[in-house]
């Protein structure tokens, strides 16, 4: 049986490379400053910010820790154990747990995608892959956040999606002080039967992105149902309260598109990339005062 690998790393971006002066690509930086508390932020806003925070989850901490550290946080722990990863973020007003999503070169990631079935948890039953990594990565994340005090907050791309809300299930039922706040997934996929998914009550922004194929697996008929409230995005880039066959003609009209352009939507609209432009629109309509369509059970804030 081979070791076990843990790694944290917590330094942030050293006084060498901030001292360079060298300019962050726009491409990676944060859009919107972390000076205030997200709680005092639009739910679009929010949404903004940890779907960027999702995406520089993929990166290598000495990529993007002076990207963090402009942002305006000042804590950034990259933590991984047997293929399980997460950033540890916050500043003084807010503590973030942000998984990182599937990687198609790693087989801890590939296998938890796959293994499909439910095992019991204490609030219900849940996938067994994503339960088996978070796991591996809970000890290590509630060492980091056991004296925290601050608002916590769960964020993450696919199957960092589904980490993202289990950790928070974890969170919620650890004896640390710590709270989840909110927890904000793009193109996560389902996590556990139906008194798993309804345990949390906490505002869960769960965004899907017109015909991104993830959101759609497991399947209801294994028992799984969503977590949280889902915010679907037509096949014209906008929030829409579609439901039955309307979505299903959206996402007809989608996929027709797409291989107009020989691409196939099923997958590309899984892209980080493409959440990130939607809810940058939206940001940018919010900042024009154009009118944003708030979903119905979400309050406006």
């Amino acid at each position: 049986m081979s070791a076990r690998s843990d790694t944290v790393h917590s330094d942030m971006a050293s006084d060498a490379t901030r001292a360079t002066g060298r300019n962050t690509p726009a491409d990676q930086r944060i859009t919107i400053k972390l000076d205030k508390p997200l709680a005092e932020m639009s739910w679009i806003q929010k949404s903004l910010v940890l779907a960027e925070l999702s995406r520089l989850a993929y990166a290598a901490p000495e990529q993007v820790e002076n990207v963090f550290y402009e942002a305006g946080l000042d804590q950034c722990l990259f933590i991984a154990r047997d293929g399980a990863e997460a950033y540890v973020l916050g500043n003084r007003f807010d503590c973030m747990i942000v998984c990182r999503g599937t990687e198609p070169n790693q087989w801890n990631d590939i296998k938890a995608d796959a293994n499909a079935w439910t095992v019991a948890s204490e609030v219900g039953r849940v996938h067994s892959g994503f339960h088996s990594e978070v796991n591996e990565l809970w000890p290590l994340l509630e060492q980091q956040i056991k004296e925290n005090q601050r608002p916590m907050w769960f964020a993450g791309h696919s199957l960092g999606g589904a980490m993202a809300a289990v950790c928070a299930v974890r969170c919620k039922i650890s004896p640390i002080p710590s709270n989840p706040q909110a927890i904000f997934t793009y193109g996560a996929p389902r996590v556990g039967d139906r008194s798993y998914s309804s345990y949390l009550k906490v505002k869960h922004y769960r965004w899907v992105n017109n015909n991104d194929i993830v959101p759609r697996v497991p399947p209801r008929w294994l028992g799984y149902r969503h977590m949280g409230q889902e915010i679907y995005i037509d096949r014209n880039g906008r929030i829409s309260d579609l439901r039955l066959w309307l979505r299903v003609r959206d996402r007809f009209w989608g996929l027709l598109a797409s291989l107009r352009l020989w691409k196939l939507d099923y997958f590309s609209d899984h892209a980080m990339v493409d959440y990130i432009k939607h809810v940058r629109g939206h940001y940018e309509d919010e900042l024009a005062g154009r009118p944003i369509k708030t979903p119905k059970h979400i309050p406006a804030e």
